[in-house]
């Protein structure tokens, strides 16, 4: 009986861990990186070899972490953020990155397996860069989290979305954050007040 109980806690438990949680900025306070504060720098290599730096991006740029590398929510994530990512750059003139902490070689062939990517996923080889930003584990502490990061076009971050369970809903948070910064004719953006 004894065993059993414990088995069935230990279950109930489990189950919860997969419910997706309420998304929302108040939950970003737990992050390190939070809304209005500058983006750590990084310099990272992309599927393709090519080295990312995050201060040479001098436009928007939506930062995605992911857990790993051809893993089913992570594919359906870079499926949406790759079929969104032309409308991204030309409605809100900014560049999508991924980074998750396999290999230049892993991100080779998780690009290949979804025929190509238009965008760079980058690989944080020790998770330097997850852990720069305050990425929170996911899952009791046993997977890399997921959190997408906006950042205006000084570095600085306008939305923090966390959310490990929807990962298709990340494209939707970060175009609507990106909806917030309003092209000005002077080449720069400017924050859009909601009143």
């Amino acid at each position: 009986m004894f065993t059993r109980s414990i088995v069935f806690s230990v279950l109930a438990v489990s189950a919860t861990a997969f419910v997706p949680t309420p998304s929302s900025e108040s939950r970003s306070s737990a992050l390190n990186l939070a809304v209005g504060d500058t983006a750590p720098e990084f310099k990272l290599v992309d599927q393709n070899g090519k080295t990312v730096t995050r201060s040479a991006i001098k436009k928007p740029l939506v930062v995605y972490f992911y857990p790993g590398d051809s893993s089913k929510g992570c594919t359906i994530e870079a499926n949406a953020f790759n079929e969104n990512v032309g409308e991204i750059r030309k409605k809100y003139g900014a560049e999508v990155v991924g980074i998750s902490g396999q290999d230049e070689d892993s991100k080779a062939k998780f690009s290949e397996e979804l025929g190509g990517l238009d965008f760079s996923i980058l690989a944080d080889n020790g998770d330097e860069v997850r852990q720069a930003f305050g990425v929170p584990k996911a899952l009791f502490g046993l997977f890399p989290g997921r959190v997408t990061y906006v950042l205006d076009k000084t570095g600085e971050c306008v939305k923090v979305y966390d959310e490990l369970g929807d990962a298709k809903s990340h494209v939707g948070a970060a175009s609507d954050a990106l909806d917030e910064l309003k092209p000005v004719k002077s080449g720069g953006f400017e924050f859009k007040l909601p009143f």
